[in-house]
Protein backbone atom coordinates (compact mmCIF):
# COMPACT_ATOMS: atom_id res chain seq x y z
CA UNK A 1 0.00 0.00 0.00
CA UNK A 2 1.44 3.37 -0.93
CA UNK A 3 2.05 6.13 1.59
CA UNK A 4 -0.72 8.19 -0.01
CA UNK A 5 -3.23 5.53 1.08
CA UNK A 6 -2.32 5.73 4.76
CA UNK A 7 -2.36 8.76 7.02
CA UNK A 8 -1.76 9.03 10.72
CA UNK A 9 -3.76 11.03 13.24
CA UNK A 10 -3.20 11.76 16.89
CA UNK A 11 -5.97 10.51 19.15
CA UNK A 12 -5.38 10.98 22.83
CA UNK A 13 -2.04 9.45 23.76
CA UNK A 14 -1.73 7.33 20.63
CA UNK A 15 -1.18 7.65 16.90
CA UNK A 16 -3.72 5.84 14.74
CA UNK A 17 -3.37 4.94 11.07
CA UNK A 18 -6.18 5.84 8.68
CA UNK A 19 -6.19 3.55 5.65
CA UNK A 20 -7.62 4.75 2.34
CA UNK A 21 -8.68 8.07 3.93
CA UNK A 22 -10.29 9.31 0.71
CA UNK A 23 -12.67 6.35 0.40
CA UNK A 24 -16.23 7.63 0.21
CA UNK A 25 -18.41 6.08 2.91
CA UNK A 26 -21.47 8.32 2.50
CA UNK A 27 -22.03 9.50 -1.10
CA UNK A 28 -23.49 12.93 -1.79
CA UNK A 29 -27.28 12.77 -1.89
CA UNK A 30 -29.37 15.25 -3.92
CA UNK A 31 -26.50 17.67 -4.27
CA UNK A 32 -25.41 17.28 -0.63
CA UNK A 33 -22.00 16.60 0.84
CA UNK A 34 -20.13 13.33 0.52
CA UNK A 35 -18.23 12.00 3.51
CA UNK A 36 -15.02 10.01 3.35
CA UNK A 37 -13.35 7.77 5.89
CA UNK A 38 -11.09 10.69 6.77
CA UNK A 39 -14.20 12.79 7.47
CA UNK A 40 -15.58 10.05 9.73
CA UNK A 41 -12.35 9.85 11.70
CA UNK A 42 -12.21 13.65 12.01
CA UNK A 43 -15.80 13.75 13.24
CA UNK A 44 -15.27 11.14 15.93
CA UNK A 45 -12.10 12.89 17.06
CA UNK A 46 -14.05 16.17 17.32
CA UNK A 47 -16.72 14.65 19.60
CA UNK A 48 -14.58 12.16 21.52
CA UNK A 49 -14.81 14.15 24.78
CA UNK A 50 -18.61 14.05 24.53
CA UNK A 51 -19.17 10.50 23.32
CA UNK A 52 -16.63 8.61 25.46
CA UNK A 53 -18.49 9.06 28.77
CA UNK A 54 -21.42 7.25 27.13
CA UNK A 55 -19.23 4.39 25.87
CA UNK A 56 -16.70 3.66 28.62
CA UNK A 57 -17.01 0.26 30.27
CA UNK A 58 -19.84 -0.79 27.96
CA UNK A 59 -19.69 -3.75 25.54
CA UNK A 60 -20.35 -2.61 21.99
CA UNK A 61 -21.92 -3.98 18.86
CA UNK A 62 -20.21 -2.38 15.88
CA UNK A 63 -22.10 -1.52 12.70
CA UNK A 64 -19.47 -1.60 9.94
CA UNK A 65 -19.83 -0.77 6.25
CA UNK A 66 -16.39 -1.10 4.62
CA UNK A 67 -17.81 -0.23 1.19
CA UNK A 68 -19.91 2.67 2.45
CA UNK A 69 -23.61 3.02 3.13
CA UNK A 70 -24.50 1.53 -0.26
CA UNK A 71 -22.51 -1.65 0.44
CA UNK A 72 -22.97 -4.64 2.75
CA UNK A 73 -23.48 -4.01 6.45
CA UNK A 74 -21.76 -6.07 9.14
CA UNK A 75 -23.03 -6.18 12.72
CA UNK A 76 -19.91 -7.14 14.65
CA UNK A 77 -20.00 -8.41 18.22
CA UNK A 78 -16.75 -10.39 18.45
CA UNK A 79 -13.48 -8.43 18.45
CA UNK A 80 -11.21 -9.61 15.59
CA UNK A 81 -7.79 -10.95 16.54
CA UNK A 82 -6.02 -8.29 14.45
CA UNK A 83 -7.38 -5.40 16.53
CA UNK A 84 -4.57 -3.71 18.53
CA UNK A 85 -3.84 -5.20 21.94
CA UNK A 86 -4.38 -1.83 23.60
CA UNK A 87 -8.08 -1.90 22.76
CA UNK A 88 -10.16 -2.97 25.76
CA UNK A 89 -12.18 -6.16 25.43
CA UNK A 90 -14.65 -7.98 27.64
CA UNK A 91 -15.59 -11.66 27.54
CA UNK A 92 -19.36 -12.01 27.76
CA UNK A 93 -20.88 -15.45 28.43
CA UNK A 94 -23.30 -16.96 25.95
CA UNK A 95 -24.93 -20.36 25.60
CA UNK A 96 -22.14 -21.95 23.57
CA UNK A 97 -19.17 -20.11 25.06
CA UNK A 98 -18.30 -16.43 25.16
CA UNK A 99 -18.27 -13.36 22.94
CA UNK A 100 -15.30 -10.99 23.14
CA UNK A 101 -16.90 -7.55 22.80
CA UNK A 102 -14.95 -4.39 22.02
CA UNK A 103 -15.10 -1.66 24.67
CA UNK A 104 -14.34 1.93 23.63
CA UNK A 105 -12.54 3.54 26.55
CA UNK A 106 -10.43 6.16 24.81
CA UNK A 107 -10.10 8.46 21.80
CA UNK A 108 -7.64 6.16 20.05
CA UNK A 109 -10.11 3.27 20.05
CA UNK A 110 -12.79 5.60 18.69
CA UNK A 111 -10.49 6.69 15.85
CA UNK A 112 -9.43 3.10 15.14
CA UNK A 113 -13.06 1.96 14.87
CA UNK A 114 -13.77 4.80 12.46
CA UNK A 115 -10.81 3.59 10.35
CA UNK A 116 -12.50 0.17 10.33
CA UNK A 117 -15.53 1.88 8.70
CA UNK A 118 -17.56 1.49 11.87
CA UNK A 119 -20.11 4.20 11.30
CA UNK A 120 -22.48 3.35 14.15
CA UNK A 121 -21.74 2.30 17.72
CA UNK A 122 -24.44 0.36 19.57
CA UNK A 123 -23.88 0.13 23.32
CA UNK A 124 -25.06 -2.12 26.10
CA UNK A 125 -27.21 -0.55 28.80
CA UNK A 126 -24.97 -2.08 31.49
CA UNK A 127 -21.25 -1.90 32.21
CA UNK A 128 -18.48 -4.48 32.26
CA UNK A 129 -18.30 -4.68 36.04
CA UNK A 130 -22.02 -5.53 36.37
CA UNK A 131 -23.23 -6.86 33.06
CA UNK A 132 -26.55 -8.02 34.50
CA UNK A 133 -27.40 -4.65 36.14
CA UNK A 134 -28.31 -1.91 33.66
CA UNK A 135 -27.72 1.70 34.61
CA UNK A 136 -29.83 3.00 31.73
CA UNK A 137 -33.43 2.47 30.63
CA UNK A 138 -34.50 3.37 27.09
CA UNK A 139 -37.87 4.06 25.50
CA UNK A 140 -37.59 3.95 21.70
CA UNK A 141 -40.31 6.08 20.07
CA UNK A 142 -40.71 4.45 16.67
CA UNK A 143 -43.26 6.03 14.29
CA UNK A 144 -45.05 4.00 11.64
CA UNK A 145 -43.81 6.41 8.96
CA UNK A 146 -42.02 9.74 8.86
CA UNK A 147 -44.58 11.62 10.95
CA UNK A 148 -42.33 13.44 13.41
CA UNK A 149 -45.33 15.20 14.89
CA UNK A 150 -46.40 11.85 16.31
CA UNK A 151 -42.92 11.42 17.79
CA UNK A 152 -43.05 14.83 19.50
CA UNK A 153 -46.46 13.97 20.91
CA UNK A 154 -45.28 10.61 22.26
CA UNK A 155 -42.14 12.19 23.73
CA UNK A 156 -44.20 14.75 25.65
CA UNK A 157 -46.49 12.07 27.06
CA UNK A 158 -43.52 9.89 28.01
CA UNK A 159 -41.73 12.81 29.64
CA UNK A 160 -44.78 13.77 31.67
CA UNK A 161 -45.21 10.22 32.93
CA UNK A 162 -41.55 10.00 33.94
CA UNK A 163 -41.89 13.32 35.74
CA UNK A 164 -44.87 11.90 37.65
CA UNK A 165 -42.71 8.89 38.55
CA UNK A 166 -39.90 11.30 39.57
CA UNK A 167 -37.44 9.76 37.16
CA UNK A 168 -34.99 12.14 35.42
CA UNK A 169 -34.85 11.61 31.67
CA UNK A 170 -33.16 12.89 28.53
CA UNK A 171 -34.16 13.04 24.87
CA UNK A 172 -32.02 11.95 21.95
CA UNK A 173 -32.57 12.08 18.22
CA UNK A 174 -31.76 8.73 16.64
CA UNK A 175 -30.55 9.91 13.25
CA UNK A 176 -33.24 7.64 11.81
CA UNK A 177 -36.97 8.33 12.32
CA UNK A 178 -37.73 8.67 16.00
CA UNK A 179 -36.43 9.69 19.40
CA UNK A 180 -35.05 7.84 22.39
CA UNK A 181 -36.05 8.76 25.93
CA UNK A 182 -33.16 7.75 28.20
CA UNK A 183 -33.48 7.29 31.98
CA UNK A 184 -30.33 6.97 34.15
CA UNK A 185 -30.54 4.27 36.85
CA UNK A 186 -28.44 3.33 39.86
CA UNK A 187 -27.72 -0.18 38.56
CA UNK A 188 -29.46 -1.89 41.51
CA UNK A 189 -32.00 -3.76 39.41
CA UNK A 190 -31.50 -6.61 36.94
CA UNK A 191 -32.63 -6.52 33.33
CA UNK A 192 -35.88 -8.38 34.01
CA UNK A 193 -36.95 -5.74 36.55
CA UNK A 194 -35.99 -2.83 34.32
CA UNK A 195 -37.63 -4.27 31.23
CA UNK A 196 -40.83 -5.06 33.15
CA UNK A 197 -40.94 -1.51 34.48
CA UNK A 198 -40.42 0.00 31.02
CA UNK A 199 -43.04 -2.32 29.51
CA UNK A 200 -45.62 -1.44 32.19
CA UNK A 201 -44.95 2.28 31.76
CA UNK A 202 -45.33 1.97 27.97
CA UNK A 203 -48.54 -0.04 28.33
CA UNK A 204 -49.97 2.62 30.64
CA UNK A 205 -49.21 5.29 28.02
CA UNK A 206 -50.72 3.16 25.26
CA UNK A 207 -53.85 2.59 27.35
CA UNK A 208 -54.22 6.34 27.86
CA UNK A 209 -53.72 7.08 24.15
CA UNK A 210 -54.93 3.93 22.36
CA UNK A 211 -55.47 5.64 19.01
CA UNK A 212 -51.97 7.13 18.94
CA UNK A 213 -49.65 4.68 20.74
CA UNK A 214 -49.11 0.93 20.80
CA UNK A 215 -46.84 -1.65 22.41
CA UNK A 216 -47.67 -4.31 19.79
CA UNK A 217 -44.47 -6.04 18.72
CA UNK A 218 -45.93 -7.21 15.39
CA UNK A 219 -45.94 -4.49 12.73
CA UNK A 220 -49.23 -5.67 11.27
CA UNK A 221 -50.88 -5.06 14.65
CA UNK A 222 -49.74 -1.44 14.97
CA UNK A 223 -51.61 0.25 12.15
CA UNK A 224 -50.50 3.86 11.90
CA UNK A 225 -49.85 4.17 15.65
CA UNK A 226 -46.44 5.00 17.09
CA UNK A 227 -44.67 1.99 18.60
CA UNK A 228 -43.36 2.38 22.16
CA UNK A 229 -40.46 -0.04 21.96
CA UNK A 230 -39.02 -1.17 25.29
CA UNK A 231 -37.30 -4.29 23.98
CA UNK A 232 -33.84 -2.75 24.25
CA UNK A 233 -34.08 -3.09 28.04
CA UNK A 234 -33.01 -6.73 27.98
CA UNK A 235 -29.73 -8.50 28.60
CA UNK A 236 -27.30 -8.30 25.66
CA UNK A 237 -29.55 -5.89 23.75
CA UNK A 238 -28.08 -2.60 22.60
CA UNK A 239 -29.12 0.97 21.85
CA UNK A 240 -27.49 3.45 19.51
CA UNK A 241 -24.95 5.57 21.40
CA UNK A 242 -25.12 9.35 21.71
CA UNK A 243 -23.21 11.21 18.96
CA UNK A 244 -22.87 8.13 16.78
CA UNK A 245 -23.22 8.37 12.98
CA UNK A 246 -26.04 6.54 11.22
CA UNK A 247 -25.49 4.76 7.92
CA UNK A 248 -27.89 6.90 5.94
CA UNK A 249 -27.59 9.56 3.22
CA UNK A 250 -26.36 12.84 4.65
CA UNK A 251 -24.55 11.11 7.54
CA UNK A 252 -27.10 11.97 10.26
CA UNK A 253 -26.03 11.67 13.89
CA UNK A 254 -27.88 10.52 17.02
CA UNK A 255 -27.75 13.61 19.24
CA UNK A 256 -28.87 14.35 22.82
CA UNK A 257 -31.19 17.33 23.06
CA UNK A 258 -32.90 19.25 25.86
CA UNK A 259 -36.60 18.88 26.55
CA UNK A 260 -37.02 22.52 25.52
CA UNK A 261 -35.68 21.69 22.07
CA UNK A 262 -38.66 19.41 21.53
CA UNK A 263 -40.64 22.59 20.78
CA UNK A 264 -38.18 23.77 18.11
CA UNK A 265 -40.09 23.72 14.78
CA UNK A 266 -36.86 22.81 12.97
CA UNK A 267 -36.29 19.70 15.08
CA UNK A 268 -36.26 16.39 13.26
CA UNK A 269 -34.67 12.99 13.83
CA UNK A 270 -31.96 13.71 11.25
CA UNK A 271 -31.42 17.40 11.96
CA UNK A 272 -27.79 16.94 13.04
CA UNK A 273 -25.13 15.42 10.83
CA UNK A 274 -21.38 14.90 10.80
CA UNK A 275 -21.16 18.56 9.73
CA UNK A 276 -22.82 20.12 12.78
CA UNK A 277 -23.35 17.57 15.58
CA UNK A 278 -20.26 18.80 17.45
CA UNK A 279 -21.92 22.23 17.79
CA UNK A 280 -24.89 20.65 19.57
CA UNK A 281 -22.56 18.55 21.73
CA UNK A 282 -20.79 21.67 22.99
CA UNK A 283 -24.07 22.96 24.44
CA UNK A 284 -24.03 19.91 26.79
CA UNK A 285 -27.77 19.21 26.52
CA UNK A 286 -27.65 16.40 29.10
CA UNK A 287 -25.57 18.36 31.61
CA UNK A 288 -25.78 16.59 34.98
CA UNK A 289 -28.33 14.02 33.80
CA UNK A 290 -26.15 10.91 34.00
CA UNK A 291 -25.23 11.67 37.62
CA UNK A 292 -28.90 11.60 38.65
CA UNK A 293 -29.53 7.87 38.39
CA UNK A 294 -32.49 6.56 40.36
CA UNK A 295 -33.50 3.24 41.86
CA UNK A 296 -36.84 1.98 40.55
CA UNK A 297 -38.42 0.99 43.88
CA UNK A 298 -40.22 4.29 44.61
CA UNK A 299 -41.03 4.80 40.92
CA UNK A 300 -42.48 1.28 40.73
CA UNK A 301 -44.85 2.05 43.60
CA UNK A 302 -45.97 5.25 41.90
CA UNK A 303 -46.40 3.46 38.58
CA UNK A 304 -48.47 0.67 40.12
CA UNK A 305 -50.68 3.29 41.77
CA UNK A 306 -51.27 5.00 38.44
CA UNK A 307 -52.01 1.68 36.72
CA UNK A 308 -54.53 0.79 39.42
CA UNK A 309 -56.33 4.12 39.43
Amino acid sequence: MSGAEVRTVRAGRRTVEVHRPGKVLVPADDGGTEYTKEDLVAYYRSVSAFVLPHLRDRPLMLERQPDGVDGPRFMQKNTPAHYPRWITRVEVPKESGTVCHTVCDDAATLAFLADQACLTLHRWLSRTGRLDRPDLMVFDLDPSGDDFGAVREAARWTGRLLDQLRLPSGLMTTGSRGLHVVVPLTGRHDFDEVRAFARDAAELLAAEHPDRLTTAARKQDRGDRLYLDTGRNAYAQTAVAPYTVRARPGAPVAVPITWDQLDDPDLGPRRWTVANAADQARTRPWSGLMSRGRALGPARRRLDALRGS
